[in-house]
């Protein structure tokens, strides 16, 4: 009976521990595969601070900001582009020749940032682009014109310069000490419907830095992009790098062409015929 006793109570010892080791062992299985776990998510951790790093030294992060930055030159982006104009932003934009950088011409503030983008010295003045033909005798004289030639010129790649008058819109910080000013209508419903919207003048000039070649492309300025506060992509222009053709028209009845550019024979064709006689260049 003694024995049986103890040997119950062996069994009944045997088996508790039995358990308790079991326990201890699934618990000590559980714990190490969580250590396991951590450790792994600890390398898996690094390893992304470390891909995240060489993304970052690659450019990749550079890459997603100045895809931000560029837009399609369609007419769903135009409210967007008004905005940044009227909040004094340079915007980069397709023409019917160029890409160019165009701000509020009425903006000191932003007509200074361009000169900054551009390296270019404010002895060199800027044109300004309106929406529409008539919209021109707002910032420029035109009563000396036939009727007829500018809506024969423009819209087009032909920078018409005029002669300002007390009566422009425009402000005097634009161009100092310059009595006219290029005037430019593109041929390109994108700037022209930006311009209409910001119910201004824009001022316009080429997207490169001075002195060099102009752009056909974003591509060609990629470096400035950052400087603006959105780039509308309108594809590779097929113009060439010629740019506008630029005629003095601030005499009646008398031309000069100050630069050849893209339209030279057209707009000499249409300025001859309006009884135009071209002056040398002094």
């Amino acid at each position: 009976m003694m024995i049986s006793n103890i040997s119950i109570q062996q069994g009944r010892f045997l088996l508790n521990n039995s358990f308790f080791l079991s326990n201890f062992s699934f618990r000590g299985v559980c714990k190490l595969a969580l250590v396991r776990r951590l450790q792994q998510n600890q390398r898996i951790k690094r390893g992304f601070s470390k891909n995240m790093a060489w993304s970052m030294d690659s450019g990749d992060l550079d890459l997603e900001v100045k895809i931000g930055v560029v837009h399609p030159a369609t007419d769903a982006y135009a409210a967007e582009a008004v905005e940044a104009l009227k909040a004094g932003k340079v915007i980069a934009v397709p023409t019917d020749t160029l890409y160019g950088f165009a701000c509020d011409a009425c903006s000191l503030e932003a007509v200074n940032r361009i000169y900054e983008i551009k390296g270019r010295k404010h002895t060199s003045p800027l044109a300004i682009c309106v929406g529409d033909v008539s919209d021109i005798d707002r910032f420029a004289l035109t009563d000396h014109l036939p009727h007829g030639l500018l809506d024969s010129l423009l819209p087009g790649p032909v920078t018409v310069i005029l002669r300002r008058g007390e009566s422009s819109a425009l402000e005097r910080s634009l161009n100092p000490g310059f009595d006219s000013i290029g005037v430019r209508v593109p041929d390109c419903n994108f700037i022209r419907l930006i311009a209409r919207g910001s119910g201004t003048a824009l001022a316009l000039t080429s997207a490169n830095l001075s002195g060099q070649p102009s752009s056909v492309c974003i591509k060609d300025f990629e470096k400035l992009w950052e400087h603006c506060a959105s780039v509308y992509d309108g594809g590779t222009l097929p113009s060439g790098r010629a740019g506008s053709t630029v005629v003095d028209l601030t005499t009646p009845y008398k031309y000069k062409i100050l630069r050849p550019g893209s339209a030279k024979e057209e707009t000499v064709a249409i300025l001859e015929k309006h009884s135009f006689v071209e002056t040398a260049l002094s």
